[in-house]
């Protein structure tokens, strides 16, 4: 590569001024889009006065201004009139821009060899008109046609000074990269100072080690070069007007001033640099009817690094940050149609934070390619109106996504053809789906687990009644009966609030709603046995509804081990296990007619006691609730084996 002095020579005495002449142009673009900004914050206090005015400090500090009188304009600017505005310091302002305006119409009058002799012309005769004549302006007031004329940048309304500031500064920017003498890292550069260097390599450091995430899309074009006392770098993001980057560097402080059409984007990228005690002045909106919603949104962040290395590591983590601004929005917008808001925005975030990006995935067809995984998954098993999250659920839909995200970044990086990898994304959200399905199941094994648990508790309270435990062992067991009962509640409405959809999700949720019935009616029934008086006429009866616990503790018990068959994933494979299966059917079917004759039997011997009318409520009630039990306990017996016999058949191994 030639040495820029080399390059220089070789221009003629003509360019030897031209790199400092679009150095000037640039920093005077800075301060005539501050003075635009300016104007139309003045113009909107005045036509909508609020409690407190803008003062545009910051603002003006970047835009290298040192005049803080300037800060008081929006403040002080009042309505004079129909279409008239009365501006604090006006022709001092106009005197400003003209200035500034004619500094950028220099530069790009004398890049002869880069600009055509039309496009110089025409912003010859631009600038002519730009401008407002001094002599028809009566000192500080001023027209609303006129500041339109000054600040608006709508094309199809006509030419204004802003719209010839914009088209000017696209051509700086061509005219930067065309006279930098050096290419730094990447970065187009000149008329660095030499502790400059260091700080561009950190930012292409940065810049470099994400770019490849972007892919084929175009953008992030930089050039670096000295204003006065800082260091100015320049980011090309994209092609939109008000997408726009700019880094100033001066000691330890490094300022960065970003804009945006959207403001979700521009929030999220400063939400990126939680690490860093970025100073983030309050983000201003600006009225701009060229751009979308008719506005951009502005972002001021200040970092003071504590040292030149802590400078350094910022400056490259702030250039690895910037590709994941690229088609931003429309990832957002993909990943809504799959997902909530707030998750849409927490996975961009994970894939920025992890150096995955999100360009791949729209490159891949973004929603489209999960859409078709998600009807290939769950195909007959969805409705009108059912989503990913329906599904899957939040947590899981959230891990699926992020390996889509992933899978696609890596694979776009290698290589992989796109086959493989929608392949790749099927079968991880089949293994979502069937191990949702699993998460239910441990629910519902879990719940029957409490079942049994409270089944042996009454048991156990009966058999302390006769065996002298009393009164008090019984009331034990009840309490611990009540936590389990209520813990079995917690598990009930765990899968009522899931969100999975599928042939064996549809089947737990009743299964356990049923099963929670027999949980409710053995809890009763403990509640009954803290009431029993252990008395001598009382003792054959006891004996009888022990029996009663005994069958409902192994009935709860055989449900357990007929569900281990729907856990295993295959019933009906094996001749073997279906047979075990059956026969735990079989064995609660057993139970609950014995529950019905034991019922029986201690209705016959309470009708022939001299039992009194209050034990006798009592006792009849602890064995209807044991009972009552037995019948919901045989009811979800059936409804396992109706739901096994019928779907193991197309259920996968």
């Amino acid at each position: 590569m030639a040495s820029k002095s080399a390059i220089v020579a070789s221009l003629g005495e003509r360019k030897l001024a031209l790199p400092r002449l679009v150095n000037e142009a640039l920093a005077a673009n800075d301060r005539i889009k501050y003075l635009f900004t300016l104007l139309q914050a003045a113009r909107h206090q005045a036509d909508d006065p609020g409690p407190t005015a803008p003062k545009l400090r910051h603002e003006r500090l970047q835009a290298g201004i040192d005049d803080e009188s300037l800060d008081a304009v929006p403040g002080e600017a009042r309505r004079a009139g129909d279409d008239t505005y009365r501006v604090p310091a006006l022709p001092r302002l106009l005197d400003a821009m003209r200035r500034d305006l004619d500094l950028m119409l220099q530069a790009c009058i004398a890049a002869e060899d880069e600009l055509t002799a039309d496009e110089r012309a025409a912003f010859q005769q631009r600038a002519a008109v730009a401008l407002p004549d001094p002599k028809q302006l009566q000192d500080e007031l001023i027209r609303g046609s006129t500041l339109d004329q000054l600040t608006r940048a709508q094309r199809d309304q006509g030419d204004s000074a802003h719209l010839l500031v914009m088209d000017m500064h696209k051509a700086l920017n061509r005219l930067q990269h065309a006279v930098a003498g050096e290419t730094l890292d990447g970065a187009a550069v000149y008329e660095l100072a030499p502790q400059d260097r260091l700080v561009v390599q950190a930012f292409m450091k940065g810049l470099r080690r994400t770019a490849p995430l972007k892919f084929d899309h175009p953008g992030l074009g930089t050039t670096a070069t000295r204003g006065g006392s800082r260091l100015v770098i320049q980011n090309d993001i994209g092609t939109t007007d008000a997408h726009v980057l700019v880094v100033h560097v001066e000691g330890l402080t490094c300022a960065l001033t970003y804009t945006d059409v959207h403001l979700q984007r521009l929030l999220f990228f400063q939400g990126l640099f939680a690490r860093y005690a970025v100073q983030w002045e309050d983000t201003r909106s600006v009225r701009d009817r060229n751009m979308e919603d008719g506005l951009y949104h502005l972002a001021l962040g200040r970092y003071a690094a504590r040292d030149e290395a802590d400078l350094l590591d910022y400056v490259a983590f702030l250039g690895s940050r910037i590709v994941f601004l690229i088609d931003w929005n429309k990832a957002r917008k993909r990943l809504r149609s799959l997902v909530g808001k707030a998750t849409a925005l927490r996975l961009l975030r994970w894939a920025a934070d992890e150096e995955v990006g999100h360009m791949a995935f729209l490159r891949l067809g973004g929603d489209r390619v999960v859409f078709e995984a998600l009807d290939f998954a769950a195909r007959g098993e969805l409705h009108l109106g059912q989503s990913l999250e329906n599904l899957l659920g939040s947590s899981r839909t959230t891990d699926f996504l992020q390996f889509v995200l992933r899978t696609a970044s890596e694979a776009a990086r290698s290589g992989r053809p796109d086959s493989l990898v929608i392949d790749e994304i099927r079968a991880e959200l089949l293994r979502h789906v069937r191990g949702s399905g699993l998460r239910l199941l441990d629910l519902v094994a879990d719940h029957v687990g409490l079942v049994v648990e409270i089944a042996g508790a009454v048991r156990d309270a009966l058999q302390g009644l006769c065996d002298h435990g009393g009164p008090a062992e019984a009331e034990r067991l009840a309490v611990r009966a009540k936590a389990w009962e209520s813990d079995a509640d917690r598990l009930l409405n765990q899968v009522r609030s899931a969100s999975v959809v599928s042939p064996d999700a549809r089947f737990l949720k009743g299964f356990i709603e049923e099963a929670d019935n027999v949980a409710d009616d053995l809890e009763d029934a403990a509640f009954f046995v803290t009431l029993l008086d252990p008395g001598s006429e009382l003792a054959p009866v006891l004996g009888a509804l022990i029996d009663l616990g005994n069958l409902l503790t192994n009935g709860s018990q055989e449900l357990i081990k007929a569900l281990s068959t729907l856990r295993a994933g295959t019933p009906g494979a094996s001749r073997e296990d279906t047979m075990d299966f059956l026969e735990a059917i079989h064995r609660i079917a057993a139970v609950e007619h014995e529950a019905d004759t034991t019922r029986r039997r201690i209705a016959g011997m309470l009708a022939r006691s001299a039992v009194d009318a209050r034990q006798l409520y009592v006792t009849s009630e602890c064995a209807a609730r044991l009972e009552r039990a037995s019948d919901s306990l045989l009811r979800v017996a059936f409804r396992l084996r109706d739901h096994v016999l019928r779907d193991a058949p197309a259920r996968p191994a």
